[in-house]
């Protein structure tokens, strides 16, 4: 689960329990995944498993005002993540992860997914 502060904007990742996240003495908002895009900007990230290793790109404009923050890949067993600036490609290299999720994050619209086997 990820949560959103919508007063500083920080994004944290739940790693187990229950319960309300609070920052900035709020609730922080829970992140439900997108995972259609219906915008010029694409942000649900691409996957190609090749060698054992996942490749993911998204193809999405890297401005200073508007970016993929990060991606991510994980399982029950495993979490890696990559991050971003502006001006950088948003692409990564990962080892296969069987039945894991994919995610992207960018800064104006939030939290993408995409699922591989």
């Amino acid at each position: 689960m990820y949560s959103k502060c919508l007063i500083c904007g920080k994004v944290v990742k739940v790693l187990n329990g229950e319960g309300n996240v609070i920052c900035c003495g709020k609730e922080m908002l829970e992140l439900k995944p997108n995972s259609t895009d219906a915008a010029f900007e694409k942000h649900v990230p691409e996957c190609e498993i090749k060698d054992n290793k996942v490749y993911i790109k998204v193809n999405h404009v890297m401005e200073s005002d508007h970016f993929i923050e990060w991606v991510s890949i994980e399982n029950n067993n495993e979490f890696h993540m990559k991050k971003f600036k502006p001006g950088e490609v948003a692409e990564a290299v990962f080892d296969y992860i069987p039945n894991a999720v994919v995610h992207s994050y960018c800064n104006k619209h939030n939290l993408w997914e995409n699922k591989i086997n």
